[in-house]
Parts: structure tokens; sequence; C-alpha cells
């Protein structure tokens, strides 16, 4: 027996560790953090260890599967191939382009084979249902991005190693890794930050990131932009706008500011359940601070008014002169850059949605149309759907609606190694082969990084002789599509060769053998001011009042909606062993303490006669749920919380461990008519439920 290591960045959440694997000849033995990494120190989550699971679970799908009904059967590669070409181009020859629609799955953008390949086959389509998780996640920050610096990935990252007061917004990075803040070893940094400055969270749950903060704040669910209205008005109070750094750079600002310095502010304390002192004393501190920066994620971009706080959340960081720089916000210069010529900007309503007249974004339409999509008749009906690397019938509102509509399907493709809630419905699913056993470059996480980072990620194993990368199977769909539907289809070159044009096309004069002989990755540099030199809107400066942000503004609510009588508000939560559903069958991940509870404020469960640990009704306008409920003071009265992802009891779904899990489907409580307006996004966050006794 040979004992060796090989090394390559974690592909499952967005912190990209850097990981060891230790082998006795092939066999895999073990995996730990890599110490050599200069992005990630050695830190590892309990997702990198669960990649021993991954590669040895025997749900796992190895070759092309076809239903039959209920059950399932084997075929080649070639047969599989043929098969789904000519059913696309058949349903396409009868019904039209649009009859194919397809969704694309978080894990998508972990995977350079999908998230570099999808985009070709997704063009050859020709489709304008087009549908993503990105609708039910980040949409708001991407629009932001879009209207105000021209793309919408040139995000402004938290410096977080640098700042000396961080404002934080429904955000969870201890249990995320950070999400669009790439940040592995977060809690290092958290410490680090409140040693030398101050973290403030706001959140209406006392989440594990809250828990390391210099302050916490509770606030009322879906109130956030009234809190960013209330703050930026007491910055105004603090001192005139730091503006000088953007000189000829910036336009509309007065515009933003004028109306919201007009926002009527007398009932925001009561609306947000935050003392307008203390608000007040928050944005002096912000203003007085050297380096300073105020960020938002999930909490507030899955609400109705999502677009607005992010909005909000750019126009602070611009007002105290912190946006682009050093421990305020910057944008990560990319060594593969994902922004600039080739790269898709973000535009926005060239085409709506059939059914509710929607309008896409990037490419794609919100996600929350699809069941209508499927069901509604007409010219433009979605007839067969074609998914990658997704779960919908768990990560989308209205779940159970979904559930119904994938049952009407004339063909339903999917690329995914497991028979989840949603590929049980697929004619035809297409297995990729193990991520260890392919070039990886991770695209986007480098390129929302706190630092400028770089790693290649080069084959661990060789492929077997019936396995198939991802990027091999989205050539084969493509040519056996095109064939079969009289299109041309030239196949994309292997990953390896991609990543080294893409890297060609950066300014950090990487190359790939350079990337390869440094099995630990490459540390560029700290991230440093680049944004006002990278703008893409037409005007070539920061467009601080995009007239669908300043047209939002103007018709937002004065008073929130009043909730319904005896109702409760429902917020969603992450845990660092739960990545979403799709590593539910790991059981490293699963196993321990029950993590499916419906937290209740211990008031609450007495002032409606309920008891801790029983299971309860929990009832939405959407639809309902059991499940058990558990006493804790880390929400505020008034709300409940339920993490995301859970609910995988349904029949015909292949994964052992997962179905012996307990809890439900945070989404079958979710409408699919709540959207946050400008970008589409669906708002899941401040739904209103009734939780009763069974």
């Amino acid at each position: 027996m040979s004992r060796h290591s090989k090394f390559r960045a974690c592909p499952l959440c967005e912190a990209i560790c850097g990981l060891e694997f230790q082998f006795d000849d092939d066999k895999l033995l073990a995996i730990r953090g890599d110490d050599a990494d200069p992005f990630s120190r050695g830190h590892i989550c309990p997702k990198g260890n669960a990649i021993l699971d991954l590669e040895n679970d025997p749900d796992r799908l190895r070759r092309p599967m076809l239903r039959n009904g209920n059950a399932w059967q084997e075929i080649s590669w070639d047969e599989a191939f043929t098969l789904a070409g000519e059913k696309l181009a058949a349903t396409q020859a009868q019904h039209g382009a649009d009859s194919i629609g397809s969704y694309l799955g978080n894990p998508n953008v972990h995977h350079f084979g999908h998230i570099a390949y999808v985009p070709a086959l997704l063009k050859a389509f020709r489709s304008r249902n087009v549908f993503s998780a990105s609708s039910v996640d980040q949409w708001p920050h991407q629009l932001v991005n879009a209207q105000m610096y021209g793309h919408q990935f040139l995000l402004p990252i938290p410096d977080i190693d640098h700042t000396d007061y961080f404002l934080m917004l429904g955000a969870n990075p201890m249990a995320s890794n950070g999400s669009l803040m790439t940040v592995p070893d977060v809690r290092a940094r958290i410490k680090a930050l409140t040693a030398r400055g101050t973290l403030v969270v706001i959140d209406p749950r006392k989440t594990e990131t809250a828990e390391l903060a210099s302050v916490h704040h509770f606030i009322r669910p879906a109130s956030d932009v009234y809190f960013l209205i209330a703050f930026l008005q007491a910055l105004q109070h603090a001192g005139p706008a730091r503006l000088h750094a953007y000189t000829g750079k910036l336009t509309g600002f007065e515009t933003a500011m004028a109306a919201i310095a007009a926002f009527p502010s007398q009932d925001i304390p009561a609306m947000t359940g935050i003392a307008d002192e203390t608000i007040q004393n928050m944005a002096h501190a912000f203003y007085a601070a050297q380096r300073a920066v105020a960020y938002g994620r999930m909490g507030v971009s899955v609400q109705a008014h999502g677009t607005l706080c992010q909005w909000l959340l750019q126009l602070i960081n611009l007002y105290c002169g912190q946006l682009d720089a050093v421990g305020g916000a910057l944008v990560n210069e990319a060594a593969l850059p994902i922004t600039g010529k080739g790269t898709s900007p973000g535009a926005r309503s060239r085409w709506h949605s059939r059914v509710r007249g929607l309008p896409e974004f990037s490419g794609e339409l919100p996600v929350s149309v699809l069941h209508e999509e499927i069901t509604t008749p007409g010219d433009g009906q979605i007839r067969a759907l074609f998914t990658s690397a997704g779960n919908p019938v768990l990560s989308t509102p209205n779940g159970v609606a979904l559930d119904a509509a994938l049952q009407q399907l004339d063909f339903m493709l999917s690329m995914d190694i497991y028979i989840n809630e949603s590929t049980q419905h697929a004619d035809l699913i297409l297995p990729p082969a193990s991520f260890l056993t392919q070039y990886h470059y991770d695209s986007v996480f480098n390129a929302f990084a706190v630092r400028r980072v770089a790693r290649l990620n080069t084959p661990l194993r060789e492929r077997g002789e019936d396995e198939r990368a991802d990027w091999e199977i989205v050539n084969g769909i493509g040519a056996a599509y095109a064939k079969a539907a009289g299109k041309p289809w030239q196949d994309l070159p292997p990953p390896k060769t991609l990543i080294a044009m893409g890297l060609a096309n950066g300014s950090s004069g990487l190359d790939i053998a350079q990337l390869q002989a440094a099995e630990h990755g490459i540390d560029i540099g700290a991230l440093r001011p680049s944004m006002l030199s990278r703008l893409q809107t037409e005007s070539g400066t920061i467009e601080a009042a995009p007239p669908l942000f300043m047209q939002a503004l103007q018709a937002l609510p004065q008073q929130l909606p009043k909730s319904a009588n005896g109702s409760l508000q429902l917020i969603g939560r992450r845990d660092i062993r739960s990545n979403n559903s799709w590593m539910h069958n790991a059981p490293r991940l699963v196993k321990g303490k029950a993590r499916h509870h419906l937290l209740m404020h211990e008031d609450d469960i007495f002032s409606r006669g309920l008891n801790d640990g029983a299971h309860v009704r929990v009832r939405s306008g959407t639809g309902e749920i059991t499940v058990e409920l558990k006493a804790s003071r880390s929400v505020m009265p008034g709300v409940v919380c339920l993490p995301h992802g859970f609910g995988h009891q349904k029949q015909g779904v292949r994964l052992q461990h997962a179905t012996e899990l307990a809890g439900p489907s945070y989404n079958d409580l979710t409408d699919a008519s709540a959207l946050d307006g400008p970008s589409g996004n669906a708002a899941l966050n401040g739904v209103d439920v009734w939780v009763e006794a069974l």
C-alpha cells in the first residue's frame, strides 16, 4: 500500500476551502483541511468530509437511467443521448421553440463542467423558458449591480479582513461560509474583526453569526427596507456625504437621497422593532468609522422589497465613501474574469413570461412562474423540461403545485446523480461522473472572494469506461439534439482548455501552467479599488438613482401590511451541515441532533397553549405542513423559523438516508405569487402562518 495525498478545493459550498485527500493506492481514506492553502488556511467544515459519503453513496447513479412506469433501467450512453436528442427535437417540431423549459439548480455554479457548458446547450434550444435557483436567491444583488454598475457580477464584496465597522443584515456566514462573499475560516475572521472593531448583525433570529457579533438587534421580518431608509436618513444628519472619490463617476446621487429623505420615518421604529435612538447611534458610529461596510444577504433578498434593500445598502456605502475603498466594499479582480467583454451584463425585460407577464432578467424568467407555464395551455406551453443539478420541488415556491405540474410533462430530461423529489418525474436521468475525475476552476466563487485567489483543481483519478463528465454529457445531448433538429452544434473543448482561455482574458498574468504547478492555490493579494475603472453603464458612471428603483421607492407603502389575526411570520434558516437539499443523503451530515424543528419563542408557545417538542400544524395561504416545535429564545416574538431543503418523504425518491430524515418542505408553505417587484425574485421570508396544535 502506498499512502499519499492530493489536493483540491471543496466544491460543496461557497467557501472553496482547500482540502487534502489522503489515499492508500487508489482508495480514498480521509479528507482534511489543506494547511498550505493560502486562502482557507487549513479550515474545513463538515461538508468537506462528506465528500467521502458522496463518493461511495450506493444511491448515486453511475449510468443513464430510463424510467418505465415506476421502474428504472440502465441504458447505454449512446442510447441515452439519442433518445434525449430525438425527444427534445420532436417536442419543439410539434409545439415550437418555447415548448422546452430548462431549470438549473444551485450545484451548477459549483462545477465548471456545468456553468461553462450548459449555456451552450440552452442557446441551441433557443427557448425563452429558462429558469434557475438564482430567482429564489440572489437576483436582487444581480439586478442592483447591473443597474448601478453596468454588470450583474460587478459585485461589491465586504473587505472583512480590513474593516472596522461591519453592518450585516440577513446574513449568516457562520452557516453559509459567506455565499456571495466567499470567506473560508469565517469564525477566525469575525473574531479578528470584533477584536479590532465592531460587527453589528440585524436579523429576526440570533444566528450563529450573531452569537459572535459585537451587537445583535432583532428586526421584524420584511421590514429591512424601512430600517435602511431610516439609517440613510440618520446618515444625512451625521454629516455630509463623502463623495470626493467619485468625482465625475457618479450620477443621480442627490436625486436618490432627496427621495429617501422625504420618506415618512416616524413609524419606522414601530414597523421594524428597532428604536429610533438605536438607528441614529448605529448610523453615527458607521459614519465615524474610518473603514466601514454595509452588507445584506439572503434574509434581505428573499422578501417583498429585496431589490430596494440591496440598492439602499449600496447607497449607504456610497454615502460614507466606503464603496470601492479598502475596508469597505470592493470588487474582486478575478484571475478568470466573469465581467467585461463576452460576459452577460444582466439585461432586463427583453421578453416576459407567457401567463403572468413577468419580465426576464439575464436571459431567465422567475422560477415562481414555472409551474403555471407547464400547466397553462396555449402557444409556448412547456411540454418538455431539462433540469441540471436541480430539485425545484423542494427549493422553489409552492412545491406541491410544481410536483403535480412535473407529472404533466410529455418528456423530462435530468442531468443529476440522484433520483430525488424532482428527478423522480424524469423520463431519463444522465448522471455526471465524480468531480474528482475532472479539471475544475471555481469561476464564480473566486470572483466573489474576500481576497484575490486562484486555484486549478486537477483530477484525482481517471474516469471509468462507463462514466461521463458533466461537460461530456452536455456535448452528448447537444450533438444528438442538433442532429435530430437539423441544427449545427460544435462540441466545446475540455475544461482545461476553456480555463486556460479564461485566464488569458484576465489581467492577473497567471496561466494554466502556473496554476497546475501550484497545487495549494495562489494568493494574488488583498482586494483593491478597481470599480471606477470597470464600470459598464452607458454613462460610464455609477447610476445611483436608476428609474426602476426610484419607481419602486415611490410605490413603497408607508406602512407594513397588517398581519392576519393570530398569524406569525415565517423565516428560513440554514445549518452548516445542510447545504440545501442535495447533501441530505450524506450520513456524516445528517447524523447527530435533529435540525428540522420549527423554532418559536417560548412566550408565543405559552400564549397559544402549545407544548415544546409537540408536533404542530403550520398553515399558510398556500398550504400546510406538520412539524415538530422547539422553544427558542433565538427568534424574536411573533416569528417562527424553519430550515429549507427538507421534505424527502415523497414516494418514488431513492435516497436512503434523506428519506429517513424528519422534516417537511418549507416551500409547501410559500406562495408563487409573492415576489420582489423589480427583480421577480421569490419572497420566501416574512410569510404569514398559523401554528396550531394537532
